[in-house]
C-alpha cells in the first residue's frame, strides 16, 4: 500500500512542477539540468517499507538524476534523514581541523584569546544550521 501512496505522491509532484515550469518561463528563469538533482526524502521507517528504484525524475519537463544525498547551504541531506554524512564529513572534520590549528599556536596565545578563538571557530561550526538537526537521530547529535 505504501508503494501506491509514494507513486501517487510522485505523480502529484510531477504535475506541480509543470506549473513551476510555466511560472519560470513567464519570469525568464530556467532550470539548469547540469546543476540540479532530485532527492526523495523519506524517514527510516518509510525506507524499509518502500523501495524506490528511480534513476531520474522529470521536474518541470527536465529529467534530473535522483541522488542519495544533496548539499543545501552547506548541510548534507541524505535519505533516510540520518544526517550521518553531514555530521561525519563536515562537522567532525572541520571542528577537528580548527582545534588542531589552535593547538599549534596555543603557546603564542593568552588563555582568554585561545578560548575566544575556540568559541568563534568551533562553536560557530556546531551552531550553523543546527535547527535542521532537530530531526536527527540521537547518535548523530
Amino acid at each position: 500500500m505504501r508503494a501506491d501512496i509514494t507513486t501517487e505522491g510522485l505523480t502529484v509532484l510531477a504535475a506541480f512542477t509543470t506549473d513551476v515550469k510555466h511560472w519560470n518561463l513567464e519570469n525568464g528563469l530556467q532550470l539548469n539540468p547540469n546543476k540540479s538533482q532530485v532527492l526523495i526524502i523519506r524517514m527510516p521507517t518509510q525506507v524499509q517499507a518502500t523501495t524506490l528504484t528511480m534513476s531520474s525524475m522529470s521536474v518541470a519537463g527536465v529529467d534530473l538524476p535522483v541522488s542519495e544525498e544533496m548539499k543545501v547551504l552547506g548541510v548534507v541531506l541524505d535519505c533516510p534523514l540520518t544526517f550521518e554524512s553531514y555530521v561525519t564529513a563536515k562537522k567532525c572534520r572541520v571542528c577537528n581541523y580548527h582545534a588542531q590549528a589552535i593547538r599549534h599556536i596555543q603557546h603564542l596565545l593568552m588563555t582568554e584569546l585561545g578560548l575566544m578563538l575556540a568559541c568563534c571557530l568551533i562553536l560557530s561550526q556546531l551552531d550553523y544550521c543546527n535547527a535542521v538537526l532537530r530531526a536527527a537521530p540521537v547518535n548523530s547529535i
